[in-house]
């Protein structure tokens, strides 16, 4: 599991760890692990030249100290910073000692080239202590890095938000993140880890006993250990019965595929209920699947129903009778229109469009409408008025996904970003609503549930078809083998 901690909680561990060791011994760790990175990056780039971007905070010393030692390794290093009287005085000593090329970001002709010719880029502008956006002097030195540079930046991208509550465009892109001691919150969020490329964490010997962290991500190797494996006491029921409320006249594809995702994941059984048509269509697809009403042990409701639809009407009506019970419900597409408060457990699974309307509903007359902007622009915000409106944990697909639990639980926010982007494409929310409902059957609590449920099928995304364009009814189809795969491995 990756776990990232809330920014005062890294402030006091460094604080911490600076109290019991030499005066720049971690800034030293830093700068070291920084530097083997860059240097690993330069020959599978071909590369040559370093240009580090250097602030006035202690993100500038880090990447001060690494130019010197990469100057020392004989690449040839510049820095570009702001006035050199506010920058790490011993980072500034030390990249001039190692010979380091230092450009005051007042020099535009020297700077604009340097930065230009390139081949990688330290981006060590700003830090934890930042806030989103960037200056404007901070922004013309951005905007003059070479396509073709690989940046770096140090502990986060410049501009971001730390926390990864807020989003912003203006900021670093990077193509490789290198944080120290543990992730923070704005490397998994879906706010801001579009911007962080590929993380990469360098122990620096912080020990972070006793601290919560804020976000968590599942790996790949957490799957095998939560899994619903049957043993050979298992029967139907107690592997589960997943009762799927889903597909219509309209959009009969999406009952199919809610009831692949379903059975590819390993229910004990699947028990669909929808339109003769619809249900005729699943069992050329799955003849598996039981079409007369009984016992369910969990719900997934709403893929492919139109609640603004006359002809789906007696597709709500068993909606809101799953809603009304007390089993546990993944309430998708069509269902959002309908679900309230329940004392039940429930998951529900929008996109961001779909979260703005539900929480425009739930808001009440007279109240602003939020947007899909809105929740995009500020995703853990908006899920977490959801959760705790509705007292239920709120999966918001997106390239990122979160899993957000109401606010009384106290439990960190979850995120996944397992699959390709291939992966935006019609049917395949119907997929990932089946694949939940098999796990909350099976009785996984439905944090769990919503975390692997997005891992898994992000994984079945992509070894679909790695690299190319992915159907939705091919990916239910990989599940059963991309589990079985995640179980051994």
């Amino acid at each position: 599991m990756i776990q990232a901690y809330a920014v005062a909680d890294v402030r006091a561990v460094e604080a911490a760890a600076m109290a019991s060791l030499p005066e720049g011994e971690l800034m030293g760790r830093a700068a070291k692990g920084l530097a083997d990175v860059v240097l690993d990056r330069l020959p599978e780039r071909s590369g040559s030249r370093v240009v580090a971007l250097v602030g006035g905070g202690n993100n500038g010393g880090d990447a001060l100290y690494a130019a010197a030692l990469l100057a020392q390794a004989g690449v040839a290093t510049a820095a570009v910073g702001t006035a050199y009287g506010t920058v790490h005085l011993g980072g500034r000593e030390a990249a001039e000692a190692a010979g380091v090329t230092l450009i005051q970001g007042g020099d535009r002709a020297q700077w604009v080239e340097a930065i230009a010719q390139a081949d990688l880029v330290i981006d060590g502008i700003t830090g934890i202590g930042g806030r989103p956006g960037l200056s404007d002097e901070a922004r013309s030195w951005v905007g003059a890095i070479g396509p073709e540079a690989y940046v770096i930046a140090v502990d986060l991208p410049s501009g971001v938000d730390p926390a990864g509550l807020v989003g912003t465009a203006d900021c670093v892109f990077a193509d490789e993140t290198v944080t120290f001691g543990a992730g923070k919150p704005c490397h998994l969020l879906p706010a801001s880890e579009a911007a962080v490329g590929r993380l990469t964490v360098v122990d620096i010997g912080l020990d972070f006993t006793g601290r919560a962290p804020v976000v968590e991500r599942l790996t790949r190797a957490d799957v095998a250990a939560a899994w619903p494996v049957p043993t050979a006491a298992s029967d139907k029921y107690s592997r589960g019965v997943v009762g799927v409320v889903a597909g219509s006249t309209a959009y009969p594809g999406a009952g199919v595929l809610s009831v692949l995702g379903a059975l590819g994941t390993g229910p004990g059984m699947v028990r669909y209920l929808g339109p003769a048509t619809v249900a005729a269509l699943v069992h050329t697809q799955a003849p598996e699947a039981v079409t007369a009403t009984g016992r369910v042990q969990a719900w997934a409701l709403g893929s492919g129903v139109d609640p603004d639809d006359a002809d789906d009407e007696e597709q709500l009506r068993w909606i809101r009778r799953a809603l009304e019970s007390d089993q546990p419900c993944v309430v998708d597409a069509g269902a959002l229109a309908v679900v309230g408060p329940r004392s039940a457990p429930t998951l529900i699974t929008p996109h961001a469009g779909e979260l703005a309307r539900l929480l425009t509903r739930l808001g009440g007359e007279g109240a602003s409408e939020v947007t899909r902007e809105d929740v995009l622009a500020r995703p853990v915000e908006h899920a977490q008025a959801a959760a705790d409106a509705l007292g239920a944990v709120v999966l918001l697909k997106g390239s990122t996904t979160l899993v957000v639990s109401p606010g009384v639980s106290g439990r960190p926010l979850r995120s996944q970003a397992d699959a390709p982007a291939w992966l935006a494409t019609a049917g395949a929310g119907d997929v990932l609503a089946g694949i939940l409902g098999t796990l909350v059957a099976a009785g996984l609590d439905l944090v769990d549930a919503a975390s692997i449920g997005a891992l898994v099928h992000g994984v079945a995304a992509d070894r679909a078809n790695p690299g190319g364009p992915v159907r939705a009814l091919t990916v239910a189809r990989r599940l059963p083998g991309v589990i079985a795969g995640l179980l051994t491995a």
